[in-house]
């Protein structure tokens, strides 16, 4: 029992050690990262917004209106595994338009980097 204690103890030990070596392979997953996530909201409510929103992301020459997946999720996704600096735009009829700041999608070796966005937009 008291080796079977010890293997326990020592093996986040030699998980550690192991990872951090230079001659380990990188292991990238399979899974498909989108680089923007944007929730909407009513800025007076704060309920989410969906239905009629449109959000628009654009990097340089590249345009892509972002989708609500799944209808039931409030969140918007977008520039799928592509790095950029993307301005987003949302609108929907009887608000008025949001244009955030430029946001910077990275990578890492293997997929994007996510950036989140809350837009609370303002009714007219």
């Amino acid at each position: 029992m008291k080796k079977l204690l010890f293997v326990f103890l020592l093996t986040p030990l030699l998980l550690t050690t192991s990872c951090e070596s230079s001659e380990d392979p990188i292991v990238c997953t399979t899974e498909f990262v989108y680089g923007l996530n944007v929730v909407v909201l009513d800025a007076v409510t704060q309920q989410p917004l969906v239905d009629g929103v449109q959000v628009l992301a654009v990097d340089g020459s590249y345009q892509e209106v972002l989708y609500n997946l799944s209808g039931l999720d409030t969140t918007f996704f977008g520039a799928g595994e592509r790095i950029g600096t993307y301005t987003i735009t949302v609108t929907k009829e009887g608000y008025q338009t949001f244009i955030a700041p430029p946001i910077n999608v990275p990578a890492n070796v293997c997929h994007v980097i996510a950036q989140s966005l809350t837009v609370n937009l303002q009714p007219e």
